[in-house]
């Protein structure tokens, strides 16, 4: 348990603008559920959904952008947990790419690589591991998009959703998992102390051309997608 909670590279936990932050939100005197709850709803909500600039940003850079998506969040939410006494590993995987078509249109999406990197956190609470992915979206966009797709009661997939329950994701935590994005997953590609680890070992399947066309043309447009869903949201859907 001691290697999972070690800062990182990526981890940068012993930042300033890091501690700063668990000081202002008096973390480090709330009991242990509190704690996590806490932190959880801060990465979820606070730090809305984005894309930055790559995957293996450190937190800082992360905290300072104000915006993620599930690999850079899971930076962020693990180096607060860490920096607060709260064991943590990160579990990678592949998703289809499925799940963000909406946020990503016309020929981007259609020339974007099939499989995309993916990760969720898992903490060690109560003796057992639980997964939490249920922070990637926050809660405005979820909303926000739910009522622009309000017909769907069922399975959805798509504008970074991907659950079997549209309406009620299992994004609330209470000592239990969390999922948003799962019912996308391709290939699991295992457990890691840390998301220095997991991205040292698998990167995105993209040549430096459409890397180059990711950080400077395509991350905006969606980004762009995203704010206009968070913002009107009652827009006629495609």
């Amino acid at each position: 348990m001691e290697n999972l909670l070690k800062e990182t590279a990526l981890m940068n936990y012993n930042d300033l603008r890091i501690q700063e932050l668990i000081k202002n939100r008096n973390w480090l005197n709330l009991i242990e559920k509190d704690r996590i709850l806490s932190i959880y709803n801060y990465v979820r909500d606070e730090i809305v959904f984005g894309y930055n600039i790559g995957d293996n940003i450190n937190a800082t850079s992360v905290l300072k952008d104000g915006y993620g998506q599930c690999n850079t969040k899971s930076i962020l939410f693990m180096s607060l947990l860490r920096a607060v006494g709260i064991p943590c590993r990160i579990h990678g995987f592949f998703v289809d790419k499925i799940m963000q078509k909406g946020a990503l249109k016309g020929f981007y999406y259609s020339q974007g690589p099939k499989e995309i990197l993916h990760t969720w956190v898992e903490i060690f609470y109560n003796e057992q591991w639980l997964n939490l992915e249920g922070f990637i979206l926050d809660i405005k966009y979820l909303n926000k998009l739910q009522e622009k797709f309000k017909e769907c009661t069922g399975s959805f997939c798509g504008y970074g959703v991907a659950t079997q329950d549209f309406q009620n994701p299992p994004i609330e935590w209470n000592e239990n998992d969390t999922y948003i994005q799962k019912d996308s997953i391709t290939k699991d590609l295992g457990i890691y102390d840390s998301p220095d680890e997991l991205f040292e070992e698998h990167k995105q399947k993209i040549g430096w051309f459409k890397t180059f066309v990711f950080k400077n043309i395509v991350r905006h447009l969606m980004n762009r997608n995203i704010k206009k869903i968070r913002t009107i949201g009652t827009a006629k859907s495609d």
